[in-house]
């Protein structure tokens, strides 16, 4: 019998505010980034991969009307125009530490920040870690990056694991058993970025051996004899 090939398409993210599950170990960030106005008009969002950073930078710039701007863009190169551009709205920066030691990236970003609150709008950084551990070079920034509100997103408690796990199952447009779940948040290390892992590669096993997505494939993959065999 022939194996059936399995393609590993990329889940599409849903990234609404209603799709974005709040719990005790995020609450404060979303509070946070959700007030209408914050400290000196800039605020600092900082996480583990895949804590819902990106996430609540697309809830804050559809509610405010702002510009979301990878990292990668600065460090390629932006325009002065551009620059005056993207600073006329409110302006979320995403994965800031990436830029750390680029130093035409980081004098963009300098003017970016002063142009952007200069002209009243909210500018949003985000990153891995506290600021101060960014390691921008550019003294100017990193003081004033550092000086900013900074709010964390912690690891995942209980609840919110589970429904971490199951929005990244419903972006593959898949639905596990129900003891899946409730099995993984019991055994697995407890992160976000192992929650996206393990989905991954119980989406992969499922198709390649054309079955269920069942708690005995669950235990499988987390080193644990599969009872059926």
């Amino acid at each position: 019998m022939a194996r059936q090939l399995s393609f590993d398409l990329p889940a599409k993210p849903v990234l609404g505010r209603d799709d974005f599950y709040v719990s005790p170990a995020n609450a404060l960030a979303v509070a946070t980034v959700e007030m209408p106005h914050w400290p000196g008009g800039k605020l600092v969002l900082s996480g583990p991969d895949g804590a819902g950073k990106t996430h609540l930078a697309h809830v804050f710039a559809d509610g405010a009307g702002a510009t979301l701007l990878p990292s990668q863009d600065v460090i390629d190169g932006i325009e002065d125009a551009d620059t005056a551009a993207l600073a006329s709205s409110p302006l979320v920066i995403e994965d800031v530490p990436q830029i750390a030691g680029h130093a035409d990236a980081e004098q963009t970003l300098f003017h970016l920040h002063n142009l952007t609150l200069a002209n009243g709008h909210r500018l949003l950084l985000t990153g891995r870690g506290a600021p101060r551990d960014w390691g921008l070079t550019l003294p100017d920034l990193h003081s004033r990056v550092q000086g900013t509100h900074h709010v964390a997103l912690d690891q995942p408690d209980d609840a919110l694991l589970a429904a971490v796990l199951a929005k990244l199952f419903a972006d593959r447009q898949i639905t596990p058993r129900p003891d899946v779940i409730p099995y993984l948040v019991a055994n697995m290390t407890r992160s976000f970025s192992e929650a996206s892992r393990i989905v991954a590669a119980l989406d992969r096993a499922a198709l390649d051996e054309q079955r269920a997505l069942t708690r005995p494939l669950a235990m499988r993959l987390l080193g644990q004899p599969d009872p059926n065999t």
